[in-house]
């Protein structure tokens, strides 16, 4: 089993570690909160990710529409050359 570079051997070792710090007892309350800082911590990256993501597609809108704007001005000015 590798896990972020750990072997199963060391996985063994940490959980004997845990469950002779905590105690059979808080060992399960303590792998949930555990486990919701982790899904607390992913749902952010994913909340952050997408604003992200939604800022680029503006900004993108954004210098599109500059282009545009752009654009026409330089062929009216072209045309009135002609």
């Amino acid at each position: 089993m590798l896990l972020l570079f750990i072997s199963a051997g060391e996985v063994v070792v940490l959980l004997f570690a845990a469950l002779m710090l905590f105690g059979p007892d808080r060992l399960p309350g303590f792998v949930r909160s555990v486990a919701k800082g982790i899904r607390t911590v992913k749902n952010a990256q994913a909340d952050l990710t997408q604003q992200l993501m939604s800022d680029e597609q503006s900004g993108i809108k954004d210098l599109k529409d500059a282009a545009e704007d752009i654009k026409s001005e330089i062929e009216g000015v072209v045309s009135r050359k002609k």
